[in-house]
């Protein structure tokens, strides 16, 4: 089974416990369309990905450590799209949840997906409560204060902030959980593979600020130039398309050559080439260099 068929069949196990005849069948409704249609599945898959390479040893567990990853990443994208931050409209190609089902529902799904985060590791880590708890302590790390999601968002309410320490918190911090999260479900050390979460995490948001300039609406599956729009930081205005097309690539050749000696490693630095293609394809690649050709000023973001 791929990875990405393996997540989405755990994810449709987990979800399918939720469903009974006491819960609000709205809530239900709206949970399942802030998770499903899913996006890449990254964060997810490198946990997958990681845990295998380590010789996992519990399916279920890692099973439940990239669940509950994908579903703090779908919280946190819940919260992130109501109007209090992005008040957006769209989000992977379908209309927001808090649109959907507006604010007051929309707030209590992205409650709701992070209690069942949690439930989800509680409920499959009974054979390993060790590890378990390790797997909770570094999940948490990725997402909380002071330097994960949850602190990416605050600093968006800071006067200043610098940009690398805010790409860490709101995207990198995510990506160290997942490819450390997969290490520990496999009873293995993570340290190893902290690296690689990190500069993942960091090249996919500089991506991300590439992708909200270039881009289109219908492209993106959600607005374009929100960056701009909102003030945010972003390394396409701070260091111009070029300069962050470059950091971009240099990230991920760090990415690539950060993957700890394993069994598997080639086929996790074809995992990390494949997804540097899918985040700037080399046709964006082209766009800008014909624009740094043509008009040096119009590459600045």
């Amino acid at each position: 089974m791929s990875l990405i068929n393996r997540i989405e069949a755990a994810l449709e196990q987990h979800f399918s416990r939720t469903k009974t005849s006491t819960a609000p069948p709205r809530l239900m409704e709206a949970m399942r369309h802030a998770v499903f249609p899913g996006g890449a599945r990254i964060r997810p898959q490198l946990c997958l990905a990681v845990a295998k390479a380590c010789g996992e040893d519990d399916l279920a567990l890692t099973n439940a450590a990239a669940v509950a990853i994908e579903l703090l990443h779908c919280a946190s994208l819940v919260h992130d799209d109501m109007p209090c931050f992005d008040d957006a409209d769209m989000r992977r190609g379908q209309v927001t949840v808090h649109k959907q089902f507006g604010e007051p529902l929309a707030l209590l799904t992205g409650d709701a997906l992070i209690i069942m985060a949690y439930q989800t590791l509680a409920y499959s880590g009974r054979l390993h409560p060790m590890r378990t708890v390790q797997l909770l302590s570094i999940i948490s790390d990725g997402v909380g204060a002071p330097d994960g999601i949850v602190a990416g968002q605050a600093w968006e309410c800071e006067s200043r902030v610098e940009l690398s320490q805010y790409q860490r918190a709101k995207t990198g911090a995510l990506f160290v959980a997942a490819t450390c999260a997969g290490a520990l479900a496999a009873g293995v050390d993570p340290a190893p593979w902290r690296k690689l979460g990190d500069t993942l995490g960091e090249a996919y948001q500089v991506a991300d600020d590439i992708r909200d300039v270039m881009m289109q609406a219908d492209q993106l599956g959600k607005p374009a130039g929100q960056d701009a729009h909102h003030g945010r930081p972003s390394a396409a205005a701070d260091l111009g398309l070029v300069g962050a097309l470059d950091y971009f690539n240099a990230l991920m050749q760090t990415a690539v050559n950060s993957v700890p000696a394993c069994e598997s490693r080639a086929a996790m630095q074809q995992l990390v080439l494949s997804e540097s293609e899918r985040l700037v394809p080399p046709d964006a690649c082209a766009q800008i260099s014909r624009q740094l050709v043509s008009s040096p000023k119009r590459v600045s973001a």
